[in-house]
């Protein structure tokens, strides 16, 4: 199924299924300077489009909805800014409320201004969360879910320079995992049910020891069971397998594997959870690999198949 939607960084489904979601990194949408988000429904395997808005800023590279599938949020990495949409099958409105984030981390060529890069919703979908990759935090916001209105509700301070890209919570319902894109490391978070409030359980490198040059930690996956957690790492262009603590979410390596490509912008497992696809965005091509669902290991060696600049992979 196909549909025509400039420059698509991001897609998500409503939980039926029967909608899909996407993010537009344009700078420019129904004349005025702003990325776009828009809508699609899923029919006979075919998109039919739905509606298209404005979001905040330029370059909205992701957008998230919330567990009820009402509330859509969108990231505006190049204007820094965040939004959310009410969704009413599967129509988003306007924009229902924004925010512009001015705070800027201390490396130059990265963290000049802040960068919106992820938007997710916590376990009890009380509490929403806008990774900002360029001021080196975690905007946590009160979520009405009815409205889709968003109130200040604290921040998580990461390390300076390190560049929160994702945040995936476990299933244990108590940690998170933030992805640090500029050091390459992983911050293993407690998720507090009370406030929303985010605190560092520990920090995970995901570089070799001794390892120097451009590194860009990048995604994260989890099984549903919660047993096996993986990160992808570009530039320095690898997956990392790690075994995870069902009760305190705690991580053990596994191992570095082969990712099939250059720079790995996406990856995902299968239904079946016995094979995992690698979205290799320079590479132009998606890589799939064994998965031992027992020991968690992925194979070194897949196959891969063409694909222009693949940016994000869904299953139906």
């Amino acid at each position: 199924m196909a549909a025509k939607q400039a420059n698509v960084d991001w897609i998500t489904f409503s939980p039926g299924r029967d909608f899909l979601y996407a993010a537009s990194e344009v700078d420019s949408f129904n004349g005025k300077p702003t990325g776009a988000v828009a809508s699609f429904g899923v029919q006979n395997g075919e998109l039919h489009p739905l509606s298209a808005q404005n979001s905040a800023s330029k370059g909205t590279c992701h957008v998230a909805l919330d567990h009820t599938g009402h509330v859509l949020l969108a990231a505006d990495y190049g204007g820094g800014s965040a939004a959310s949409f009410l969704v009413t099958d599967g129509k988003l409105s306007p924009l229902v409320w924004t925010e512009h984030y001015t705070v800027h981390g201390p490396d130059a060529d990265r963290q000049e201004s802040a960068h919106a890069h992820f938007a997710s919703f916590s376990p009890d979908n009380h509490f929403a969360y806008i990774n900002d990759l360029g001021g080196d935090c975690i905007h946590i916001y009160n979520l009405n879910a009815a409205t889709a209105m968003l109130t200040p509700a604290g921040t998580y301070h990461a390390r300076p320079g390190a560049g929160c890209r994702t945040l995936h919570f476990h299933p244990n319902g108590h940690t998170a995992y933030c992805v640090n894109e500029l050091d390459s490391t992983v911050d293993v978070l407690a998720w507090h049910k009370s406030d929303g409030s985010l605190t560092l359980v520990n920090r995970i490198e995901l570089l070799p020891v001794g390892f120097h040059g451009l590194s860009r930690a990048c995604d994260t996956v989890i099984t549903k069971d919660g047993k096996f957690v993986y990160f992808a790492n570009r530039d320095k262009d690898f997956l990392y397998s790690f075994r995870a603590n069902l009760t305190s979410g705690n991580l053990t390596p596994i191992g570095r594997s082969n990712c099939g490509g250059k720079i790995p912008r996406n990856f995902v497992l299968d239904p079946t959870e016995r094979w995992m696809l690698v979205a290799n965005q320079d590479s132009n091509n998606i890589s799939v690999f064994a998965r031992n669902p027992v020991t968690g290991a992925l194979a070194e060696q897949g196959e891969s198949v063409a694909a222009a600049a693949p940016m994000c992979i869904l299953f139906t």
